[in-house]
């Protein structure tokens, strides 16, 4: 798990962080597990994040190689809100978009390619406190998109225990 972690924040800090010279990716502290979601912190020099982050609990097609599939909620400290993202374990169709669904709610997330790794996100701070509203009152969440090769991917993620760990992350980067 340490490794998978370890990768995730690596695609994370490569797909927010771009312009900013690489380096070592710092390591990141547990704030503990809440049922299916793990909270984190951590300290970059003078900049500090949290986020929270699950695997999908079903995932289709099955049998389709794909490196792991995360969805993340990230809050740097002085920031009100969280940037919520999505980590495919693949990289995009070119001009393809996202689907999350939460019940009956629907969010468009853009997507971006850096070589093999495809990440996604929200365009519009509204649309993300929407999404992370729905997250909280919701049972479960569905992410649709597009492989680079044509294969339509659908993810089903538990959201039992994101409030708590949402929680967890905004008192660790107020």
């Amino acid at each position: 798990m340490k490794k998978i972690v370890s990768a995730c924040i690596a695609a994370l800090l490569t797909a927010t962080l771009a312009a900013a010279p690489v380096m070592a990716a710092p390591k990141p502290v547990s704030l503990g597990t809440f049922d299916d979601w793990k909270a984190f912190k951590v300290t970059d020099g003078a900049n500090t994040y949290c986020y929270v982050l699950s695997q999908p609990k079903k995932n289709e097609p099955t049998g389709v190689r794909r490196d792991p599939i995360f969805f993340l909620i990230t809050k740097w400290t002085g920031r009100a809100g969280g940037e919520p993202s999505y980590v495919p374990g693949y990289p995009y169709k070119e001009g393809s978009s996202v689907t999350a669904t939460i019940g009956s709610d629907k969010f468009t997330f853009f997507t971006r390619n850096e070589g093999t790794d495809g990440g996604a996100w929200i365009r519009e701070a509204a649309e993300e406190t929407r999404l992370v509203t729905a997250m909280r009152g919701g049972s479960s969440l569905v992410v649709t998109g597009i492989s680079r090769r044509g294969t339509n991917t659908r993810d089903e993620y538990s959201l039992k225990g994101i409030s708590a760990a949402l929680d967890k992350i905004n008192e660790a980067c107020p």
